[in-house]
């Protein structure tokens, strides 16, 4: 019994310190990003970039737009994160949904950066992504919901599928 709650406090600790190493990689990211992004505005800018007809100074104001847009974006995600860990709350509903659309484009930023960054880049983002699915898998909302309930194990209400309402159904008399 005693090493059952010490798992289980084990287990807690350690989804907390994943949530909130993953808010501080996305807030580092953020800035990065942005960064990045104004560099490559103030390149297109001083290079008198044009494409199909755009004025240079209109490119360089949209990335560095697009690059203050994500790197808000990225710092939401941040933000989530860190009420998780704090709270010790699995997030529901649209900031659930945020931070599984987080994880997926990581995913498609890691498949991109392969070959125009490299496997570098690609390792950065495949270890954001995995700390990112690791906060969302770790605090289930089902658990969420176990705990107004009852411990596992105990008289609680009956397995789901379970018709007889223990984990294995009766066997019948025919």
């Amino acid at each position: 019994m005693a090493g059952e709650k010490r798992k289980r406090v084990d287990g807690v600790g350690l989804r907390r310190s994943v949530a909130a190493a993953a808010a501080l990689i996305l807030v580092v990211e953020a800035f990065g990003i942005v960064l990045l992004n104004i560099f490559l505005g103030m390149v297109v800018d001083d290079q008198q970039m044009s494409m199909a007809g755009l004025e240079p100074r209109s490119m360089s104001l949209s990335a560095v737009v697009a690059g203050a847009v994500f790197g808000v974006y990225l710092l939401l995600c941040a933000l989530v994160l860190a009420i998780t860990a704090v709270r010790d709350k699995a997030p529901t509903g649209v900031l659930r949904i945020v931070l599984i659309s987080a994880a997926v484009v990581h995913g498609l930023l890691g498949a991109a950066s392969v070959g125009l960054v490299g496997w570098l880049a690609f390792l950065f983002m495949m270890v954001v992504l995995g700390l990112i699915v690791w906060s969302l898998v770790s605090y289930s909302v089902e658990e969420e919901a176990a705990k107004g309930g009852s411990e596992p194990g105990s008289d609680g209400p009956p397995a789901a599928g379970a018709p007889g309402g223990g984990p294995h159904p009766e066997p019948s008399a025919t």
